[in-house]
């Protein structure tokens, strides 16, 4: 028998867990609800994809069919998301049914890089300088603004490393432009940076929020490599990363996780890069080595539960395994201390994320 709501809020355990996506982030999820006694359907057009393989069921649907939508919001009781590569439409026929969390303004927010930056810089939060490109003349500005060496990103659907060209000195602005196929871009002028680091926040359906500490990030060929925490910073330092965090999940009233991307500047200074409405991969090492993973949390959050404590149980490091590092498992499950994640992909392919290990370290 499923456990009696104390609140309308409140989506119980015994209830079903609708995700959106089904890769690894779902796959994750997926098992940390089902350890609190909830079911998981995913919607992903992907047959055999990772969070199909530990859910209760698959709708192998396409996001544009209103049908297919139909049938999967059937059989949930609240659906969240695990990446943003959906159609904004998609949520807002899913929210009409059943609480979305989060929802279309949040998904919105992610996937148009102006829309993002104004949003953070009226939130009071600073980013690198930036300029809108949306035609040759814009491009010819906003270089002139920004200088070289810059970078040309587009607006939508960029991701690890794509959709980005440097502008270096002698180069031809429009031609690059135009190698982005002329689409909305965002200029960012050059930050000199000495690390990278990101901060999770959560929010809850009642408005509770907890934080997560920074993290430090290393990347190869603009992949993320290694999180290490805690993150070599200074006390105000991590307080400004963690209360930029707080008030963007607050600006944007969002129930679930943010995760949000910032560099640390040269001078000290920490400058907001970009935000992702869902678990993250520098959130993976708090699987286990901290009191509540962030796949927990996202579950609790969109359910209406008490948020759980982030306390961190020690030093850790958790390294993403690409393509054929998958096959260093044996050397991995050997050694003390590394717990391994392997996601469940049928080919590993340069540069994909096949799974990753978590190291954790006395204090």
């Amino acid at each position: 028998m499923r456990p009696t709501s104390p609140s309308p809020r409140v989506i119980a355990p015994g209830s079903t867990i609708g995700i959106l996506g089904g890769g690894q982030l779902g796959r994750m999820t997926a098992l940390a609800a089902a350890n609190l006694g909830y079911k998981c359907e995913i919607f992903e057009p992907q047959r055999g994809c990772p969070a199909s393989q530990v859910s209760n069921g698959h709708i192998a649907g396409s996001y544009d069919n209103e049908a297919d939508l139909l049938r999967f919001v059937s059989k949930v009781d609240v659906i969240t998301l695990e990446f943003e590569n959906v159609p904004v439409k998609t949520l807002q026929i899913l929210e009409s049914y059943k609480p979305m969390r989060p929802g279309p303004k949040a998904l919105e927010l992610s996937q148009d890089r102006i829309v993002e930056k104004s949003f953070l810089n009226n939130c009071g939060i600073p980013t690198a300088p930036w300029a809108k490109v949306e035609t040759a003349e814009e491009m010819e500005m906003a270089v002139e603004k920004l200088g070289r060496p810059s970078v040309l990103k587009t607006a939508r659907f960029g991701y690890d490393g794509k959709g980005q060209i440097k502008i270096t000195e002698g180069m031809d602005v429009i031609a690059a432009w135009k190698d982005l196929n002329k689409v909305r871009c965002v200029l960012e002028g050059f930050v000199s940076f000495t690390k990278e680091i990101s901060v999770i926040v959560a929010r809850s359906a009642t408005g509770e929020t907890k934080t997560y500490e920074p993290v430090e990030n290393s990347h190869k060929n603009h992949i993320l490599d290694t999180t290490t925490v805690p993150a070599s910073i200074t006390d105000e330092q991590a307080k400004t990363a963690m209360d930029y965090a707080i008030k963007a999940v607050e600006g944007l009233e969002l129930i679930g996780l943010l995760a949000v991307e910032m560099f640390v500047t040269t001078d000290g200074k920490i400058l907001v890069n970009e935000v992702a409405p869902r678990p993250h991969n520098s959130g993976h090492w708090t699987q286990d080595a901290c009191v509540t993973s962030q796949f927990e949390q996202l579950v609790r959050a969109v359910c209406g539960l008490p948020l759980g404590s982030v306390e961190r149980l020690g030093r850790a490091e958790m390294k993403n395994l690409l393509g054929n590092d998958i096959n260093n498992w044996p050397t991995i499950l050997a050694e003390p201390g590394a717990h391994l994640h392997l996601y469940g992909k049928a080919e590993a392919k340069p540069g994909r994320k096949m799974g990753h290990v978590n190291r954790l370290f006395k204090d």
